[in-house]
Order: C-alpha cells, then sequence, then structure tokens
C-alpha cells in the first residue's frame, strides 16, 4: 500500500479526503469503532439519497423570490431561514445537494475511469511510450491542483460544467500513476507469467487477470477522493466560477451569505455545516475502506 500513501500525498482531493478522514478518527480517540464505521456509511447512503430526492422536491421553490420573506431567520415556516430576496436557504440546500454530492462522485469516477485506461495503456506500451506518459502525468502532477482546477475553469467560463471538466482534467494522473505501478507490479506474478506461457496475449491477460487484481487501490484512491472533491468543488464555486446566480450550489450559497454574516448568519452557516459533515462522512468511510483494504493502517 506505499503506492496508495505516496499517490494520495500528491494528489490534492485524495489528501484532502485522508486529511479529513484521519483528522475525524484521532478526534474520536484515534480508534477503530465499528459503530462508528456504520454511522458513517449510514450517513453517506442518506446524503446521496437526499441529494437525488432533492433535484426534484423541496418544501419551498429554491428559485422564488419574494422580497416580502427576506431575511427570515429560521423558523416553522422556513426552517433555515430565507436568503437576501426571500428564497427558502433549507430548500436551496437541498436543490444544492445533487449538484455537489452527485457531481463529486460523477467527477471521481470519470476521473478513475481515465487514469485506470492511461494506466493499462502504460503498462502495456512499449518502454519509451510507458515512460512519456508516466512523465506527462508527473508534470501534471507537480502542478497545484486547487490552482490548475481554478484557471482551467475560469477559462471555460463560470459553470459546474467548467468545474466539472477542471476537477476532472487534474485528477486523472494521480490515479494513472498509481494505477501504472500497481499494473507493472502485478503484471511480474508468477501466475501472469505462467498465463504467458501458455500464449495468452498482454490485452487479455490485463484485462482478465491483471487489472481485476490491483483495483484495491483504485478502491482506496476514489473513496478518499471524494471528500475532497467535495471541498474542491465548494470551494471553487466560492470562489465565482461555479454556476452563475441563481445556482444553489452549497459554495455558491455560502458565498452569496458572506456579506450578511454578521446580520443574516443562517445563509452562510447551514451550508457550510453541509459541506463539513458531508466531507467528514465521506472521510470517515474513506478511512473505513482504506483500513479494511490495507490491515496495516489499522489502528487498535
Amino acid at each position: 500500500m506505499t503506492d496508495v500513501n505516496t499517490a494520495t500525498a500528491h494528489a490534492s482531493a485524495a489528501g484532502i479526503g485522508r486529511a479529513l478522514g484521519t483528522g475525524a478518527r484521532r478526534l474520536l480517540g484515534g480508534r477503530r469503532v465499528g459503530i462508528v464505521d456504520k454511522l458513517a456509511f449510514a450517513l453517506v447512503a442518506l446524503l446521496v439519497v437526499v441529494a437525488i430526492v432533492g433535484l426534484v422536491v423541496t418544501p419551498h421553490d429554491p428559485f422564488g423570490v419574494d422580497t416580502k420573506q427576506a431575511l427570515l431567520p429560521p423558523g416553522a415556516g422556513h426552517l433555515f431561514g430565507t436568503d437576501d430576496v426571500g428564497r427558502d436557504v433549507l430548500s436551496r440546500m437541498l436543490a444544492g445537494a445533487g449538484r455537489t454530492l452527485l457531481v463529486a462522485v460523477g467527477i471521481v469516477i470519470a476521473s478513475t475511469a481515465i487514469g485506470v485506461a492511461v494506466a493499462s495503456l502504460a503498462a502495456l506500451a512499449p518502454r519509451w511510450l510507458d515512460e512519456t506518459i508516466m512523465r506527462v502525468c508527473d508534470i501534471l502532477m507537480s502542478l497545484p491542483s486547487l490552482v490548475l482546477a481554478l484557471g482551467l475553469a475560469a477559462a471555460l467560463g463560470p459553470s459546474m460544467t467548467s468545474i466539472v471538466l477542471a476537477m476532472i482534467a487534474t485528477s486523472w494522473p494521480a490515479t494513472a500513476r498509481l494505477m501504472r505501478n500497481i499494473l507493472r507490479e502485478t503484471m511480474t506474478s508468477s501466475y501472469v507469467e505462467s498465463a504467458r506461457i501458455l500464449g495468452m496475449s498482454r490485452i487479455r491477460l490485463m484485462r482478465h487477470h491483471v487489472l481485476p487484481n490491483s483495483l484495491d487501490a483504485i478502491y482506496v484512491q476514489a473513496s478518499m477522493e471524494i471528500a475532497g472533491t467535495i471541498v474542491m468543488i465548494s470551494g471553487l464555486a466560492f470562489l465565482g466560477v461555479g454556476a452563475p446566480p441563481p445556482s444553489p450550489d452549497w459554495g455558491s450559497l455560502i458565498a452569496a451569505g458572506q456579506d450578511y454574516i454578521t446580520t443574516a448568519w443562517w445563509i452562510a452557516l447551514f451550508p457550510g455545516l453541509a459541506i463539513t459533515v458531508a466531507a467528514i462522512a465521506f472521510g470517515l468511510a474513506g478511512d473505513a475502506i482504506r483500513s479494511s483494504v490495507d490491515p496495516s493502517s489499522r489502528r487498535s
């Protein structure tokens, strides 16, 4: 699992996710507690359900403007209060959950798929092409991921599509670097050599034997990246490169509420808490997956 740790250190999203998972674990005493892991997975499942339901059902119209209801504090009619133009904060958070959580999962899946495909090509390619691909990955990984994603998103124009493309472009190299090393190592295993002697082609070996036996590290990498990707998506939206108003992205909600932090604190507080809870939940779930795949990481 050394390769997992190395890649995590270079991948910003995975690094953030691992920091969240291990940090939360330390706050709980640094021990592996079954009930905590179960609660983390249950909370992740609940967040995903809320994100899906929030795309179609909300207590109020998340885009409905009613200036007479502007800046109402949390109460019976509006559990999380209203914003500066009278929109229900809870409804906007529910509508934005899918745009934040589900998009984060989609980004991780897409970047992982690209990384695995590139790694498989590098592992099968001649040495010169393998080295060229890895040097490109090294160059991309040497750049600050958030800064690179911010630049790409800004160049493409403010939209959620820009954030998605920017995050995918900056996330796949770490996965490719990690998987290439593992695939190269697996290809030297005795059972692979035996299959090659029997006449099995390299492509068939990769598809049926090498790749399926090398995916444990990907599960760890992907699970760690989700929490960090949530934070980075929200950060990019907060900086203004996400979808323009009235988009209900959680980062955008915090940005919209920063001017009212002393008079209408609920506008920014509740989306901020949602990001924190989601990131910690996914981080703890990722830490549990890492522990199950890598027994040496378990704590007594």
